[in-house]
């Protein structure tokens, strides 16, 4: 038996590229944007940064090889989840969203959508925008629930020749796109028979951009991720050719539990990337700052203890995150198994952690100008959204182990 964690010569070039590129341009998102009053502002205003990204060729790294990109799977896309998320989440969850906006069409779409759709995210230029819209006011942790319950309320009726679709969606990324207009892509999650079982009356509808009848209602002031739009907005009456139904008709719930199994394991990585961030700032502080003693913090045994636990749980949530993505690159048995698992310790580890390091910087990191506040305020999203840790994610976790085959070594024997 071999367990080795070593990168590959091209993954450790990633890792130096995505750790270079986050220091050049990311590091430039929190200056950008401190001044701005409304989510819009400081939105538009990661552009240039996110447009950069795109041109170091990222968004063609994290898309796979099948599709024309550059991407050879969930691991290397950790790899640069970590790096860019230890200096500025917002660009970073951006980019990352667009994936979760194609996999309906990398899971179901036909080759002909699939060529039409994922070519504006291959040409390294630009500021293309994909989203996912799943979730909706009123709460879609029960989306496939049967009636009475009503988890995905949009819907779509036929027309002639193609779909109308009537939908209010929230928190979707970037979903009214740059100006208002629309994402490049929006992939919507919708009741096309009302009256069908869950697992035929979902369908998913690919919306280009420019489509009429998208609307902004208000661009939601979220607690962090300071610079990265999640509108509430309608679509009202917008219409789509029959060729944009994704996967079949009433094929929604296995294409939306696919598209959001493998951005769990990824969730877990932005908790490292975060966590690393505050480790890092809370250990220079500690080997710097007398506070007022003869000797830095770093000599206090409880200070030492703080940053031992640290730096110990960081590691743990990475090696899981890491073993998570392998298994699902290889679809090992375990796999959506380890991915639950890494969302919800690595963000809910992301949130202790922080808290934990603040105590040791003291009542300083309450202040806005130390940055600890704001990678809290950043790691509180994790447990929350990409499936709440204790709506969604616990439950799908729930129902693996009761059913009667679960064998508790599959996970570990994910190698």
């Amino acid at each position: 038996m071999a367990i080795d964690f070593t990168f590959s010569p091209i993954q450790r070039e990633l890792q130096r590229h995505a750790r270079s590129v986050a220091r050049e341009v990311l590091s430039q998102v929190p200056g950008a944007i401190r001044h701005l009053a409304t989510p819009r502002e400081r939105f538009l205003a990661t552009r240039p940064m996110y447009e950069q990204v795109i041109r170091e060729g990222f968004l063609r790294r994290l898309i796979p090889m099948p599709f024309g990109g550059e991407g050879t799977g969930l691991l290397d896309m950790a790899i640069a989840a970590e790096e860019f998320h230890a200096v500025d989440c917002n660009v970073s969850l951006t980019l990352f969203a667009n994936i979760l906006g194609l996999a309906p069409i990398f899971i179901a779409g036909s080759p002909e959508q699939q060529r039409r759709f994922i070519a504006p995210f291959l040409s390294g230029e630009g500021a293309p925008l994909a989203a996912l819209a799943n979730s909706e006011p009123g709460g879609s942790a029960n989306f496939a629930s049967p009636a009475p319950g009503a988890g995905v309320r949009s819907t779509a009726r036929r027309v002639d020749g193609g779909w109308c679709i009537d939908a209010e969606k929230q928190w979707v990324s970037s979903a009214t796109g740059w100006d208002g207009a629309g994402a490049d892509l929006l992939c919507v999650v919708c009741r096309t028979d009302p009256q069908a079982p869950p697992d035929r009356s979902i369908s998913v509808i690919a919306v280009p951009r420019g489509a009429q009848g998208l609307s902004t209602v208000r661009d939601l002031d979220a607690m962090g991720h300071r610079g990265h739009l999640v509108p509430r907005f309608r679509l009202s009456g917008v219409t789509v050719d029959e060729a944009n139904l994704v996967g079949g008709q009433g094929a929604g719930k296995e294409i939306i539990e696919g598209s959001f199994a493998g951005t769990a394991a990824l969730v877990g990585i932005m908790g490292v990337g975060l966590m690393r961030a505050a480790f890092d700032f809370a250990l220079r502080f500690a080997m710097t700052e007398h506070r007022g003693g003869p000797v830095p913090i770093i000599e206090h045994q409880a200070v030492g203890y703080a940053l031992a636990d640290a730096k110990t749980t960081i590691e743990a949530a990475r090696y899981l995150g890491w073993k998570a993505c392998h298994a699902m690159d290889q679809q090992l048995p375990g796999a959506l198994e380890l991915a639950l698992q890494s969302k919800i310790f690595g963000s809910e580890s992301a949130v202790r952690v922080i808290t934990d390091l603040m105590r040791v910087v003291g009542i300083d990191s309450y202040d806005q100008a130390l940055p600890l506040a704001g990678w809290l305020q950043d790691a509180i999203a994790l447990p929350l959204f990409d499936g709440g840790n204790m709506g969604v994610r616990r439950r799908q976790l729930h129902q693996i182990l009761r059913e009667p085959a679960y064998d508790p070594l599959h996970a570990s024997a994910s190698a």
